[in-house]
């Protein structure tokens, strides 16, 4: 009987839930050609950016939150259960390279721990108790960030994740697809694109999926901006780690400073291979001492440490 009213409680929920309706757009998709069904699935994504459009004023919130948080040294953290959290991760993971940060200063924590990255953990979604005892376990504290993602809103260990953040002081955000979610209520910023019911009902990781790693984007990569990782819309933290990165560190300087290969290559060999450095190097003719003590001054914005010297 208990189980019988549980599952009646979660159909009267997901009745309620806007991605998990029917679009009337799409009833017909069973019977379309590969191209027919492409165009339907296009256009409905089409809607995406402008539902996230809407939602900049409390993205930008969230920003000015995050960097004054990782500022004082705090941490970013994403927590989410199957697509809401392989999504948080992905960010997370990508802005150690993107931006050189430390490998804890933007974490990624997914419902079922990391087998649940590639397969799904039965039950993990539910476990409100296993929300909160993750972000215990990375220490979390009032000097941090936590952003909830869940397309429904409702995933009982992200709520309950959100509830403990605030309970000790940190901030929670929540980025979700639908209004008058617990996630939206629980949270103290709330993110909410509505794109509306997914070409297959309830398949959440298409529009629901794409708005929240757009606005995964916007989040890491206009606080990452607002702390200096960036000079003009050039990626200059860039860690040169790998064949491919080192190649496109030498083009961020040749692009920076309009210098030559050559040039460029000097350069990162005496900053290290710091692009940031090679750059402002190159642009005030400072030896990497004084390139260094002048980024240090302007807290690692270089356009600030160009003008300074200049």
């Amino acid at each position: 009987m208990e189980d019988s009213n549980r599952t009646a409680e979660l159909l009267a929920q997901l009745n309620k839930i806007v991605s998990e309706g029917r679009n009337p757009e799409t009833m017909e998709i069973d019977i379309l050609s590969s191209e027919g069904i492409l165009r339907k699935i296009n256009h409905e994504d089409a809607r995406v950016a402008p539902a996230v459009s809407t939602q900049i004023p409390s993205i930008a919130e969230a920003v000015d939150a995050i960097v004054e948080r990782l500022q004082r040294g705090g941490r970013l953290f994403y927590i989410g259960a199957g697509t809401s959290g392989r999504l948080g991760i992905l960010d997370a993971v990508e802005c150690r390279p993107t931006f050189s940060v430390p490998d804890d200063l933007v974490q990624g924590i997914i419902a079922g721990g990391e087998h649940a990255i590639q397969f799904a953990v039965e039950g993990a979604e539910d476990d409100r108790d296993a929300g909160v005892a993750d972000v215990k376990a990375v220490n979390l504290s009032d000097n941090d960030v936590l952003v909830g993602l869940s397309a429904s809103g409702r995933t009982p260990y992200v709520v309950a994740a959100l509830e403990y953040a605030n309970s000790i002081g940190c901030v929670s955000v929540s980025v979700t697809c639908n209004p008058d979610s617990p996630l939206m209520t629980t949270a103290q910023i709330g993110i909410c694109p509505v794109v509306g019911p997914e070409a297959l009902t309830g398949s959440t990781r298409m529009k629901s999926g794409t708005a929240q790693k757009l606005v995964l984007n916007m989040l890491s990569t206009a606080s990452m901006i607002r702390l200096g990782k960036t000079y003009e819309n050039l990626m200059v933290d860039v860690n040169a780690s790998n064949e491919k990165l080192r190649a496109r560190a030498i083009r961020i300087v040749m692009q920076a400073t309009d210098c030559s290969r050559e040039t460029a290559e000097e350069a990162l060999k005496a900053a290290k291979n710091r692009a940031k450095l090679a750059i402002l190097m190159i642009l005030t003719g400072a030896e990497l001492d004084e390139a260094e003590s002048l980024l240090a001054q302007q807290d690692g914005f270089l356009r600030r440490a160009v003008e300074q010297k200049s």
